[in-house]
């Protein structure tokens, strides 16, 4: 659970800072809507995310954040350790594993076969040519998956890229622009296909009431409580994998 305060509220911007109390930098990010403090760790890029009411100053954030150094700590000592992208380690793709193989004499592109994925060239750039290779298969699978559920839901899709936010799957913008989390190629196929149908269904309803939930459904063509807890469950790995130590 994340830590949270209420309290009042001076105007601030996003930014990122040092502060020595605490293990990570901490990034600050004031919100509109933001009623309350709420902080959160982002594995993926070692910091510690401060979600605030917009009019509040940095002191009274860091001051707040600076008390929940044991709960920081609390929360460091649980997490595992990155599955970093070098040779010999096995990974998640598509839901099942693969084995990551380097020689330096293969070609610089990686190249799946099997359940092994290998590719040569120097090994320094090992784990780059790695995830290059995972966010294009990502942006491949979705984008044809997007399509064909776009088509069943008789809406148009602007366009669809890959990233790596670090609390979200998926994420539609009214101007029909949808945006993936390249770490659901790992995921197995049926995963994939809620998040699209999660995310086109919302280019018919920007909210999550009764017309969404079952546009969704029906696109899905699944149980969608019993995917969204299994996403839920994979997704602290899935966020792993890639990370180093």
């Amino acid at each position: 659970m994340p830590a949270i305060w209420n309290g009042i509220l001076s105007t601030a911007r996003s930014e990122s800072l040092t502060v020595p109390e605490l293990p990570w930098p901490i990034e600050l990010r004031p919100h509109p809507r933001a009623r309350a403090m709420r902080l959160r760790l982002d594995e993926a890029r070692e910091k510690l995310l401060l979600t605030h009411p917009r009019r509040m100053s940095r002191k009274t954030a860091l001051d707040w954040a600076r008390g929940q150094r044991d709960w920081v700590q609390e929360q460091l000592t649980r997490l595992q350790p990155g599955e970093p992208f070098v040779p010999g380690a096995e990974i998640p793709f598509e839901g099942r594993s693969i084995l990551l193989h380097w020689q330096p004499s293969l070609s610089r592109t990686p190249i799946l076969s099997a359940d092994v994925l290998a590719c040569g060239g120097p090994q320094d750039a090992f784990a780059a040519r790695i995830e290059r290779f995972l966010r294009g298969e990502a942006r491949r699978l979705l984008s044809d998956l997007t399509a064909e559920i776009a088509r069943a839901a008789g809406v148009d899709v602007r366009s669809v890229a890959v990233g790596d936010a670090s609390s979200r799957w998926g994420s539609c913008s009214s101007n029909g622009s949808i945006r993936y989390n390249w770490r659901l190629v790992l995921a197995p196929p049926h995963l994939l296909r809620w998040v699209v149908a999660h995310e086109v269904a919302h280019r018919r309803h920007m909210d999550h009431g009764p017309a969404f939930r079952t546009l969704e459904a029906c696109l899905y063509g699944g149980d969608v409580p019993a995917a969204r807890a299994e996403l839920r469950a994979l997704g602290p790995r899935l966020k792993r994998v890639g990370r180093r130590l």
